[in-house]
């Protein structure tokens, strides 16, 4: 709001002086000289910031745009001894940039407010006291208190209490969640109904909040291709009208009687006519508009670049685990050989992978429900896309799929139940298998009837089998299935579909966020499911879903066609205008007053008609 304070001190400085020079010559009957110093000084006044911008941007070769319109038309007007209506015209332009820095600086606040999750301060807790200090203070392993009504200022972990947390702010949920000892604690959230004790466990820079509204503020720097198709429209309109303007001086007084200065106003009244302010401002309040009505559905995009391409979709390729499925593992059956009991087996998988934090050691992990003796294990060897070997009481256990079997050397039998299989060996001689369910996303399943119904096609990618990728698909309506890939087989993959792609076609890639990074950043358009403190998704995707909620697409697609439509009005109106009004001025039907005006309320009805985009609905799937 800086800007605009400093636009209002010097309209109001301009306008005074135009009210001096309007009295002095109207009562006191001054012409000549001083009647052009008393409106010299008004225009002067209104106008002194837009020369010194336009002489800035002549040095960068950025020159040709609507200030070099209205600079040209009232000098013009000065010229021809039109005094009054170039102060005039000048001070509706400067009263049309302060409408456009208000209502920028407005969107931009509404958009903070939408996400208001930056913490103000945090309760320290200090031996048997506590202190409030700034959340940038915060170290690791501190102990903070969180009382009802407060926001949790870092991502923390509860050590004490049991309460629910809002945290509509991130994920859009409007549904409280509660919290126990041991669970995670998002910074932005609200701690709503008893005391709790956290311990930090992430410094407020890194802590979910402010990464998060570094995100949004940033959001506007990926400027869409409807912006920079307004910069170039701007960029080659502006001598087209400089030229049509000069021709309108030049050709009519060889070909009419009328006066050559009644030729020169019309044309220093097409320059005004032509500004292209509303075009100009509307554009990037629409896109400012579509992102924060998707922040505020929790639904982060990166920029109104992603948000029009997201409107150009047609392909959606699905990670399957975490994504389509709940990527919440359970232990179905314990198949032992080789007269293994079936709590050994269970018991040497967990030990073999217990400093592993894939969903399927957690499982396991689970269902063991004991306390684990690490000291047992020794020389764990993770290897990704096979799984774990290592030293359990001496001998050499190997956990994980057919392949890692295959790479020991170690023959098993296979298994054809649906689910996630997990082959044990011991010192190289089988041992029996895990089997390890997962559940299909309900949400999932209404985002796959939404694509069915729009004609969009959908793939599905998995490191599982064939049989439980079968299942999946089957269920939920996908065609296309690669299953038992490896990571890098799902780079490979996508370097393929994007090689097939014409220049029209868009592919969006969606994944969990945390083992997806290298697809997430290949894809025309990464969207990360869950990233609610997934570091990975923050950085790799473009579209962040801040809750496990697939669905969520459905609403940023929906918001993205309302951005573009709004832009597309937009567009379609302001030109319109601009043609009709350079003809009236043609013809002498409007005055510069007339013009600029006009110009004023073409650029309000776009800013409201993207202010829209501002209160965009959740409709729901």
């Amino acid at each position: 709001m800086k800007k605009a304070r400093k636009k209002s001190v010097e309209i109001g400085a301009g306008l005074l002086l135009a009210v001096i020079a309007w009295v002095v010559v109207s009562f006191l009957s001054v012409t000549g000289i001083l009647e052009t110093i008393l409106f010299l000084l008004a225009y002067a006044a209104l106008s002194g910031t837009t020369y010194w911008e336009q002489l800035e941007k002549l040095r960068k070769k950025q020159f040709l745009d609507e200030n070099l319109l209205m600079i040209i038309a009232t000098a013009g007007a000065f010229a021809v001894g039109r005094h009054k209506e170039a102060v005039a015209a000048m001070l509706f332009y400067q009263v049309g940039k302060l409408v456009e820095e208000i209502s920028l600086s407005r969107t931009r606040k509404s958009i903070a407010k939408f996400i208001d999750i930056r913490p103000e301060y945090a309760n320290l807790k200090v031996g048997e006291t506590e202190r409030v200090v700034p959340p940038q203070e915060l170290l690791l392993g501190q102990i903070i208190i969180l009382r009802p009504g407060e926001k949790i200022p870092v991502d923390a972990v509860v050590t004490k209490g049991t309460g629910t947390v809002d945290m509509k702010a991130l994920t859009g949920e409007s549904e409280p969640r509660v919290v126990w000892e041991g669970d995670r604690l998002y910074s932005g959230s609200i701690n709503l109904n008893s005391v709790l004790q956290a311990r930090v466990v992430k410094r407020y820079n890194d802590s979910t909040a402010a990464k998060i509204m570094r995100l949004v503020e940033s959001a506007n720097e990926n400027r869409s291709e409807s912006i920079h198709f307004a910069d170039k429209f701007t960029k080659y309109y502006t001598p087209i009208v400089i030229l049509i303007a000069l021709l309108t001086v030049i050709l009519p007084p060889m070909m009419f009687i009328e006066a050559k200065g009644e030729w020169i106003y019309r044309g220093l009244i097409i320059l005004v006519a032509a500004c292209p302010c509303g075009l100009m401002v509307s554009i990037p309040l629409a896109f400012l508009g579509g992102i924060g009505s998707a922040a505020k559905q929790g639904v982060l995009i990166k920029g109104g670049r992603f948000l029009e391409k997201l409107t150009l979709v047609d392909t959606f390729v699905f990670d399957k685990t975490g994504t389509l499925t709940e990527g919440v593992f359970y232990v179905k059956d314990i198949v032992p050989q080789n007269k293994m009991e079936k709590e050994d087996l269970l018991e040497i998988a967990v030990l073999a992978e217990s400093y592993s934090s894939h969903p399927v050691a957690m499982s396991l992990q689970k269902a063991y429900g004991k306390a684990m003796d690490r000291t047992r294990v020794s020389n764990i060897a993770e290897q990704p896309g096979y799984g774990v070997r290592a030293i359990v009481d001496g001998r050499e256990v190997c956990v994980g799929n057919t392949r890692l079997m295959e790479r020991k050397g170690i023959r098993c039998r296979a298994v054809e139940e649906a689910g996630t299989t997990v082959y044990v060996a011991v010192n190289r001689q089988y041992a029996g298998y895990i089997l390890i369910s997962d559940m299909i996303r309900r949400d999932a399943a209404r985002l796959l009837r939404w694509m069915c119904k729009k004609d969009l096609s959908a793939v599905m990618l998995t490191g599982d089998n064939e049989q439980v990728a079968e299942e999946v698909a089957g269920e939920l309506g996908i065609d296309s299935v690669y299953a038992e890939l490896m990571p890098e087989d799902k780079v490979a993959l996508l370097e393929e579909f994007r090689e097939g792609q014409t220049e029209d076609e868009i592919l969006a890639f969606v994944g969990d966020g945390i083992n997806d990074a290298p697809v997430l950043a290949l894809a025309d358009i990464g969207i990360a499911m869950g990233g609610l403190g997934a570091d990975a998704a923050l950085e790799a995707a473009d579209i962040i879903l801040m809750k496990d909620e697939p669905s969520k697409i459905i609403n940023a697609v929906r918001i993205s066609k309302a951005t573009l439509r709004s832009v597309k009005q937009n567009m379609i109106f302001a030109i319109g205008m601009k043609g009709i009004l350079i003809v009236m001025a043609f013809f002498g039907l409007v005055t510069m007053q007339n013009a600029i005006i006009a110009d004023m309320a073409v650029m309000l009805i776009n800013i409201l008609n993207s202010f829209w985009m501002m209160q965009y609905p959740d409709y729901g799937v």
